[in-house]
């Protein structure tokens, strides 16, 4: 129970360690980490004050975020360029901390759509990088063309994106958020509203006011549900995936030798920046050092028995055993 014990703890030592040299070993993007975290730091502080404790997670849920990069490259040992380290922490910060908190969603129309657009960029880079690293792997004989590569790498991007839509649609039916924004439409289209109740579709257009229960809502036309948003969201993730996957197909076809990608793409570690090894290394030679200097207090202490039964310390007869 103990070893185990002490096992696990060296586990969080080591990571600790390991994410402390990770963080530090770009000086840009740990200039960017620890102003984005700062700032976090101080929107909680002001959530507190105001006694919005959703809005405390939220900013608990992107301190969490902000590590998960370095996480990342920790655990599963690859380096992430510089550049595409600092795009994923400007995501996360304009995602969580300006997005939902600070309500840019709702102040710029166009921020909803410009985040789902660097996701669906983002996330073929890493369906990519993920191809390209077993492509280049020694021990696992996998190799798929340049556009085999693109095509992975774009799949991966949108079942991502499709994925957080179903994330989306469960947090507004069951959690009753409204995730999927609604759109003001001015005509709507439905075959259930044909008088005959024929499959064809019954068009109202013109649509200047609605009213529910008697009630004008004010919006100047139609709301529709979340509809639109989704799929405004889709195809934005399309355009950010699709356009990854170009410049990934070039890339992996002239052999590497793509600078826009080269800035984008995780590759292997190299032995000298692999910092959980190093932690651990570490680790292991302060345990083994550890025993070394308290022999031989633990000598003096037990005395040394001589052939009689006699125990002597310091030279000197202290008792006798017989």
């Amino acid at each position: 129970m103990k070893e185990h014990k002490g096992k696990k703890n060296n586990w969080f030592k080591n990571m600790g360690d390991a994410l402390h040299m990770e963080l530090r070993e770009h000086r840009s993007s740990f200039i960017v980490y620890f102003t984005l975290r700062l700032l976090v730091i101080v929107m909680m502080i002001l959530q507190l004050m105001n006694r919005n404790y959703e809005n405390v997670f939220l900013c608990i849920l992107t301190l969490v975020l902000l590590v998960a990069p370095s996480f990342v490259q920790v655990t599963f040992r690859v380096e992430l360029p510089t550049v595409l380290e600092i795009i994923i922490l400007l995501f996360i910060f304009s995602a969580e901390i300006l997005g939902e908190i600070s309500e840019f969603y709702l102040m710029f129309p166009f921020w909803d759509t410009v985040l789902h657009t660097l996701n669906g960029f983002l996330m073929a880079a890493i369906g990519f990088s993920l191809v390209d690293l077993l492509n280049r792997s020694e021990k696992i004989k996998f190799n798929l063309s340049p556009i085999f590569v693109a095509i992975v790498a774009f799949c991966f991007s949108m079942t991502i994106g499709v994925l957080w839509e179903f994330f989306e649609f469960g947090m507004d039916q069951i959690a009753g958020y409204d995730m999927q924004k609604d759109t003001v439409i001015h005509t709507i289209r439905s075959v259930t509203l044909d008088p005959q109740g024929r499959n064809v579709p019954f068009v109202i257009s013109g649509i200047t006011e609605t009213a529910v229960n008697g009630t004008e809502l004010g919006l100047g036309g139609y709301l529709d549900i979340g509809l639109i948003d989704t799929m405004q969201d889709l195809i934005v993730n399309f355009v950010g995936a699709f356009l990854f996957s170009v410049i990934g197909f070039f890339y992996v076809r002239n052999r590497g030798k793509g600078g826009v990608v080269r800035w984008l793409v995780p590759r292997r570690k190299q032995a000298d920046r692999d910092f959980l090894r190093i932690a651990e290394e570490r680790t292991l030679a302060e345990m083994k050092k550890k025993p070394e200097e308290s022999m031989p207090e633990k000598e003096e202490q037990k005395g040394a028995e001589d052939g009689c039964g006699h125990v002597e310390k310091n030279g000197k007869i202290v008792a006798d055993q017989n």
